[in-house]
């Protein structure tokens, strides 16, 4: 077992779960938010989904109001905006923060193990994007505003 896949999460429906859930497969670990400028990301996300889960890709949402507020619902809030505005599918995860103190373990390991610009650990926005391969290896760190269709090639490379 990888050591990214021990941690444990809540999906949005309140289930326990672990990353370890997803072990073998591709994995796209992504902070979202639904009032955020680059919300319209979830069409991209699940794209991405659609196109390759059956070839071993997990898209994992995982929403965060820490950056300017933009994501301030409920769970059922978030998984109904979810829903309806993008037909979202892939899996998606309780509220978590990704900065600070109080930041989701999974994140903390993300952001030491794939740093982002000049070193920095501090994750800057939402849609910050890990691509974790299928032994467990955080591969890739993608900024904000790198849209989900440009990883294709680097997702492709690992299917």
């Amino acid at each position: 077992m990888a050591e990214i896949d021990g941690f444990a999460m809540e999906t949005i429906d309140g289930k326990p779960a672990t990353i370890g859930d997803y072990a073998g497969k591709v994995r796209l670990i992504v902070n979202t938010a639904s009032k955020c400028g680059f919300t319209p990301q979830y069409e991209g996300l699940e794209m991405l989904h659609r196109d390759y889960a059956a070839r071993g890709l997990a898209v994992l949402g995982f929403p965060c109001n820490q950056f300017g507020a933009q994501e301030p619902g409920d769970a059922a809030e978030i998984a109904s905006f979810c829903t309806l505005r993008y037909d979202v599918k892939f899996p998606m995860f309780a509220k978590v923060d990704v900065n600070g103190d109080g930041a989701h373990p999974l994140f903390k390991y993300l952001k030491h193990a794939a740093k982002g610009l000049l070193g920095s650990e501090a994750i800057k926005w939402n849609f910050t994007k890990f691509l974790v391969d299928r032994d467990g290896r955080v591969v890739a760190r993608y900024a904000p505003t790198t849209k989900p269709e440009a990883l294709r090639e680097d997702i492709e490379k690992l299917l």
